[in-house]
């Protein structure tokens, strides 16, 4: 018997996030491991009246997701190859709905660095793609996830376990999950409201003393149309901006590789210092994969309460009630964040504890609280 959170997963992705309408052309991305929800996903489109256009890999197959084989085969003309299909798809379509779907999440673990690096330049040619043409609202993108045994294991559960996990952080257990997602648009508002017009940013903790600036920036309020799940608020800041330390208490994942305890300190918006408890080699190499990989393309606030336990998996940790995080690298236009590069690495600090944020000299966020007169 089919799983009915599953119909109703695909709905909130037809319908909230990609916002299927007659005609559009829907690129789906995931591995034959999302079947089902692929299957149903494919059904609703057709029934919006769209054009879905099917690009299913077999697990350790997928472009965007730990392409193990290509990786472990491609010679240097291969890494450098842009996707064919992809490409089109990114420059002409009106959507796409990626479903990461790995069964073996360190399935590039031991995949030299450089190849890694060579292949995400490639890439990065789809990737500015759908930045470009998303931040314009013509290219209507979401990212989610199907559970499989690896993510489960990454997570610390068993599949029953974690397949209740993802469900219930999209809400598709729910009557009207779509209405939930609507909610909490309107719940974050006040705050993206109260960030139009500010300038300075300072975060104070335990493991945080930075300073950025938000000046002539855009706060986007992210509600499951870019993410499913979701829950956070962000911008890009300004690129030269950013001043000051932090260590990230989550780990950072990137490609399959996990960097523990990682600590930056930024001097005039570009990483000068960089170390790691471990993997510190990977996260050197990655900062010099171009001119900006060294810089913030995102600042965020993670606001999701339903997601409390880091399951190593960025989707759901980003979005982790009461923390904040940073990207490095490409920044999203739509915010006014002017930073380019071939990654896009969120890492995650927790601010439940001792932390606060100030906004112009006024506190705004206290102990993973917002705290600002609305």
């Amino acid at each position: 018997m089919a799983d009915p959170r599953i119909s109703k997963f695909a709905k909130v992705l037809v319908e909230h996030s990609a916002r299927v309408v007659p005609g559009d052309r829907i690129l789906l991305e995931g591995t034959t491991a999302a079947e089902p929800l692929l299957r149903e996903l494919y059904i609703q489109i057709l029934e919006k009246g769209g054009h879905p256009h099917m690009m299913m890999a077999l697990p350790g197959m997928m472009p965007f997701s730990q392409d193990e084989m290509y990786l472990t085969y491609a010679k240097d003309t291969q890494l450098d190859f842009v996707p064919t299909f992809y490409k089109l798809a990114y420059d002409q379509f009106e959507g796409r709905i990626r479903i990461h779907s790995a069964t073996n999440t360190h399935g590039t673990t031991n995949i030299d660095p450089e190849k890694l690096q060579r292949r995400g330049k490639a890439l990065s040619a789809i990737t500015e793609a759908q930045f470009r043409r998303g931040g314009d609202g013509i290219f209507k993108w979401v990212t989610t996830l199907f559970p499989t045994d690896g993510y489960a294991q990454d997570a610390g559960m068993s599949l029953k376990e974690y397949e209740d996990f993802v469900f219930g952080a999209v809400h598709a257990n729910e009557d009207d999950p779509i209405a939930f997602w609507k909610s909490v648009e309107s719940k974050q508002q006040s705050a993206v409201d109260f960030m139009a017009g500010k300038s300075q940013v300072i975060l104070r903790g335990p493991n945080v003393d930075l300073t950025l600036s938000v000046k002539g920036r855009t706060f986007m309020n992210s509600f499951g149309t870019y993410n499913m799940p979701d829950g956070e608020i962000y911008t890009g800041p300004v690129e030269e901006s950013v001043n000051g330390w932090v260590k990230f208490t989550y780990p950072a994942n990137y490609g399959g590789t996990s960097v523990e305890g990682a600590e930056l300190t930024f001097s005039n918006g570009r990483v000068t210092r960089a170390k790691a408890d471990k993997n510190e080699t990977f996260l050197l190499k990655t900062l010099d994969i171009d001119a900006g990989a060294r810089s913030l393309g995102e600042f965020a606030i993670g606001t999701n309460f339903d997601i409390q336990q880091f399951t190593g998996n960025i989707l759901f940790d980003e979005k982790i009630g009461g923390s904040f995080h940073m990207a490095l690298g490409a920044g999203y236009p739509e915010t006014g964040s002017k930073n380019k590069s071939a990654i896009h690495w969120d890492m995650i600090c927790d601010m439940r504890q001792d932390s606060e944020i100030l906004v112009d000299g006024e506190l705004f966020y206290k102990n993973g609280q917002f705290v600002f007169e609305k």
